[in-house]
């Protein structure tokens, strides 16, 4: 594994790169493109950010979000090298993949299934996010911080950390969240807009929604099912999915939640959290697919029902 000085060396050898981060980018990973995009321009670096999806809108707010583009709103730029931030393996960045050459990847992570797959690999599993690791980076170069940077790395540890409530949460965390406060940020302007409420006009559908989980295996794992066209109907103001989850893991003695989507007819995307002692991340890897042991996702190539049936099946042995 290499070291952060390592990371400065290789980057300072290029003049252009690529930032990219996995599809359907949660605030850690967005958070982490743009930091690492701001302080690459510092340098005088040129620099653009590429993902296979959007910024969502509820994340539209982060400085410079404008600069983080979506693949096929763009052609393809002239880079010499590539950060990968967030993404445990390559074919999570999705179509992205094709404009890459592995040789030139600098990959930064913190998710436990990460294959390293990058010429420079600064994986840190322990860290609680992506932009902690970014802290620690940034800090040895002496890049010297401002308030929207101290924005963005503050929001990527408080959103992969549940606000500083999941098991991730570790005593360097809080000494980095110390450290990212004396800038003036306001925590709970921050959680605002990170945390934003349910818009009026989706909350039928999301009763709808919570009113359709199945509680299964003795009370322990609830299931939902997302068809393309229930996704379709709600705005694009929230995250469905993280909302979904904060409800029914609030639900007393439930150990799994499993959200399953269908991206498109025969593709569904799966993801899964779990409360205390199921390790989700190794469920995922059976499916290809991989994160952390309370949160992880992947994708599979068969329809809504299969896939249900597979994953169900997977759940009840682990259990």
């Amino acid at each position: 594994m290499n070291s952060p000085k390592q990371v400065w060396l290789e980057i300072r050898k290029h003049k252009s790169f690529l930032i990219t981060t996995h599809h359907t980018p949660d605030a850690d990973a967005a958070c982490s493109a743009l930091a690492m995009a701001m302080v690459l321009r510092k340098m005088g670096k040129k620099t653009v950010i590429v993902n296979e999806d959007a910024l969502p809108e509820w994340l539209t707010f982060l400085p410079h979000a404008k600069s983080f583009h979506k693949k096929i709103d763009i052609k393809q730029p002239d880079f010499d090298a590539v950060i990968m931030l967030d993404c445990g393996d390559l074919g999570r960045i999705g179509g992205v993949r094709k404009w890459i050459d592995q040789e030139t990847i600098i990959n930064i992570d913190h998710h436990i299934t990460s294959d390293s797959c990058g010429k420079i690999n600064l994986v840190w599993p322990k860290a609680s996010s992506t932009c902690e690791i970014l802290f620690y980076l940034f800090k040895a170069a002496q890049v010297h911080l401002n308030k929207n940077l101290v924005l963005l790395l503050y929001a990527g540890l408080m959103t992969d950390t549940g606000s500083f409530r999941y098991d991730n949460t570790s005593a360097e965390t809080h000494r980095i969240a110390a450290e990212l406060m004396k800038f003036g940020l306001s925590a709970s302007d921050l959680y605002q807009r990170l945390y934003v409420g349910i818009p009026s006009v989706d909350i039928k559908g999301f009763v709808d929604v919570i009113h359709s989980a199945e509680l299964l295996f003795n009370n322990k794992v609830y299931c939902v099912m997302l068809p393309k066209k229930v996704m379709d109907g709600f705005s694009k103001k929230f995250d469905l999915k993280e909302k979904i989850f904060g409800f029914l893991r609030s639900v007393e003695g439930i150990e799994v939640v499993v959200i399953l989507s269908e991206m498109k007819p025969g593709q569904t995307r799966v993801n899964l959290r779990s409360q205390n002692h199921f390790d989700v991340a190794k469920l995922a890897s059976k499916f290809n697919g991989g994160g952390h042991k309370r949160a992880s996702g992947a994708k599979l190539d068969i329809g809504l029902e299969e896939s249900k049936k597979k994953i169900l099946a997977a759940i009840k042995k682990g259990l």
